[in-house]
């Protein structure tokens, strides 16, 4: 039961992390349409970020950030498209 738990959290990350890239590139794909009130619609983001995070340990020290997340209408429809694709073939 807890793999089959395992498997599905890491199907849902996996889903996500490809959906946001297929949203990504319909969202430049979109940049192509000419000017009109579609454009401005399917590529209105809302962007969130966080950082910069700092690590220093005695031998390794790195800087990672700033971090941000941009969520359109484009990204929303990529995210269902592969949760889609993902739920039909597996």
């Amino acid at each position: 039961m807890e793999s089959n738990h395992r498997r599905n959290i890491t199907r849902g990350l996996w889903t996500l992390v490809c959906g946001l890239f297929l949203g990504g590139l319909l969202t430049l794909l979109a940049e192509m349409l000419p000017v009109s009130a579609a454009r401005s619609f399917l590529t209105a983001s809302v962007r969130a970020s966080f950082g910069p995070f700092s690590v220093d340990l005695v031998a390794v020290a790195f800087t990672v950030g700033p971090v941000s997340f941009v969520l359109n209408v484009l990204t929303l429809v990529g995210i269902a498209i592969v949760a889609f694709v993902v739920r039909s073939w597996l």
